[in-house]
């Protein structure tokens, strides 16, 4: 394999044996001067042919460590789960992991919706979470709390999921679409539905589809957050109220406070990123 390009000392442009470009994720093989030619093919964690430019961005956004720490974790989970995990995953870890430290410094803690679901339902993913939680916090020297168990198994779960689609989907992809023109009519943006963010935003909204169609029981106790939500960005919170409110009479589902803070959450982050807001 030929190094052409150095992205980062850990990710690298090659080109593989035939001639194909790519992007490699190895510990220190952008470090050396390139072009040069790459003999132990031992070095290379993952390959990627054809990345997503939005994928490109984020490996200047998020930083090296973090990166290959991200890439350990899915090998870790890919060795244990029987499902095929998207290798994009990756990024959608990284990008989540990084989220959690920058929101641990505003809110000290807080409580994940679904996690006694989810760990009811999913046990090996969220054995996989707990482990891959105490990895990011020693190797990152940060103090993640333990409901970000949670999170990192929805990311697992989500990941798989989308290599098994099933009959309701398109029903549901159109709802999500639905909701995204509510967004961008009630927020004033434009949202691309190409870029990462969005599709962040869409594995999101599915499995929080999902677990309203299955008759789930959500978990109470973040009511302090909402509270706080509501009064510091009330546009997030009217347009959250009039998707629950279209929710409720396409599909039927009674939703509680504690959806309607997931929501928000979501819906911010959404557009954060599409307005220029932080």
């Amino acid at each position: 394999m030929r190094v052409v390009k150095k992205i980062n000392n850990n990710v690298a442009e090659c080109l593989d044996n035939n001639g194909k470009s790519l992007v490699a994720f190895g510990r220190g093989i952008g470090f050396p001067k390139t072009p040069y030619e790459l003999g132990d093919l031992s070095k290379i964690d993952m390959t990627f042919y054809k990345l997503d430019p939005h994928f490109q961005l984020l490996l200047d956004e998020i930083p090296e460590d973090l990166m290959l720490l991200s890439v350990e974790i899915v090998q870790n989970a890919q060795k244990e789960l029987s499902g095929k995990l998207n290798p994009t995953l990756i990024f959608s870890l990284a990008d989540h992991i990084q989220f959690a430290i920058r929101r641990l410094k505003e809110f000290k803690e807080m409580k994940i919706l679904f996690s006694q679901d989810v760990a009811q339902l999913y046990p090996k993913e969220t054995k996989l979470a707990e482990d891959a939680l105490v990895l990011i916090n020693t190797s990152l020297g940060v103090n993640l709390p333990h409901s970000e168990v949670t999170s990192i198994a929805m990311h697992f779960i989500n990941s798989q999921a989308e290599f098994d689609i099933d009959n309701e989907s398109q029903a549901i992809e159109e709802l999500i679409e639905i909701m995204t023109q509510m967004i961008e009519n009630q927020l004033a943006i434009r949202i691309e539905r190409e870029e990462f963010n969005y599709q962040r935003f869409q594995a999101h909204v599915r499995y929080y589809l999902k677990r309203l169609r299955e008759n789930e029981s959500f978990i109470n106790g973040n009511e302090t957050i909402l509270q706080s939500l509501k009064e510091s960005q009330p546009h997030i919170y009217q347009v959250a109220v009039v998707i629950m409110d279209y929710i409720h009479q396409s599909m039927g589902y009674s939703q509680s406070d504690d959806e309607l803070l997931y929501l928000m959450i979501h819906i911010n982050r959404l557009y954060e990123k599409n307005s220029g807001e932080k």
